[in-house]
């Protein structure tokens, strides 16, 4: 089987979502799910959608898995066994974000024969299976609703701008972009090394697309974002 699935938060942290669609080897839909999440952040909707999507497929058939979310892929297939070996700490020494999530996952994928194949999100003639997914999960995470085939639904959720989900960070009256001295805005780098967002105030790990925020270094997501109350 085949699948793509997505988590959405309109805000980082802000109202999210997650969802999943399960596709046959010919990658024609046959179900799909969403949920909403209350308010949180975007990697833990990504998180939930994996272990999601995970507990409702039959684990005796190989499935592949398609995501747009480096961190969720790379948190359960790299950096999870440092972290075990770590005792759950990350080379900073500082406890692993989501980490009961990436438990719950890690205990999923036990014995499964699973591959995990990246997407780039958000792309003209890009993965149909990551649209759909992405289009359910959006609307999951600004109707706060449950969806999918097991709620009744028939047909698969269409991508659309109002579908899409790209998270725009809260930002104050006349608060600018931020840019560069040069006046462009600012360049996003890899991480050397994990950080936490100066924005969200959640986890960002080593490689993960950032730049800068109000507050130091963020998600590219919160670039023109305020800094966050905490």
């Amino acid at each position: 089987m085949v699948a793509a699935c997505d988590g959405a938060a309109k805000i980082n942290p802000g109202p999210a979502g997650w969802a999943w669609v399960l596709a046959d080897a010919s990658e024609v839909p046959q179900r799909w799910e969403a949920g909403p999440l209350g308010r949180t952040t975007n990697n833990v909707a990504e998180l939930t959608a994996l272990a999601e999507l995970l507990e409702a497929t039959d684990p005796a058939v190989p499935l592949e898995v398609r995501m747009d979310s480096q961190y969720a892929m790379n948190a359960v297939t790299k950096w999870i066994a440092g972290w075990k070996r770590n005792g759950w700490q990350t080379a900073s020494k500082k406890p692993v974000a989501n980490r009961d999530l990436v438990i719950r996952i890690d205990a999923l994928l036990e014995g499964r024969d699973v591959t995990f194949r990246h997407v780039r999100a958000h792309q003209v003639n890009g993965d149909p299976l990551n649209a759909i997914a992405d289009a359910a999960a959006s609307t999951a995470a600004s109707e706060q609703a449950p969806a999918g085939t097991a709620h009744g639904a028939t047909d698969v959720p269409q991508p659309s701008p109002e579908t899409e989900d790209k998270p725009r960070p809260a930002r104050a009256a006349g608060a600018s972009k931020r840019r560069s001295s040069s006046g462009r805005p600012a360049p996003v780098i890899k991480a050397k090394f994990p950080g936490r967002c100066g924005h969200c105030r959640s986890r960002y790990e080593k490689g993960e697309e950032i730049t800068k925020v109000a507050d130091g270094w963020g998600h590219r997501a919160c670039r023109d974002a305020v800094p966050a109350t905490v």
